[in-house]
């Protein structure tokens, strides 16, 4: 059963970093696009970052460049997102997404809650 499983989410205090794992199963990891996404409460998801499958051509949503960087690991079938200089604002569930080639399939993760608050 294909699958992406999010982890590393917790409460930190403003200016401080985290690093969201996302670890994927069932699929050929180095084929997919991968993204993550955020929502916070009452507002929609939004897009954060992407990395592509071949390349590892990378973007960012305008609100997080500079501060938040993507990256992936095709041997150990995980994406990462590094978070630094964290803001209130950037409290939200972040999610996971996978998407095939051609956009044969997309596998969304359950999320992991992050928290930025003194």
């Amino acid at each position: 059963q294909a699958q992406v499983e999010e982890s590393g989410g917790a409460l930190v205090q403003p200016g401080g970093s985290l690093r969201l794992s996302c670890v994927a199963s069932g699929f050929t990891f180095r084929d997919a696009g991968m993204n993550w996404y955020r929502q916070a409460p009452g507002q929609e998801r939004e897009l954060v970052a992407g990395i592509s499958s071949r390349s590892g051509r990378t973007t960012y949503a305008d609100s997080v460049k500079g501060r938040f960087t993507i990256s992936r690991d095709n041997d150990k079938n995980t994406v990462y997102l590094e978070m630094n200089s964290l803001r209130p604002e950037d409290t939200a569930v972040y999610f996971c997404k996978a998407v095939g080639p051609f956009g044969g399939y997309t596998y969304w993760g359950q999320g992991t809650q992050v928290t930025v608050s003194s």
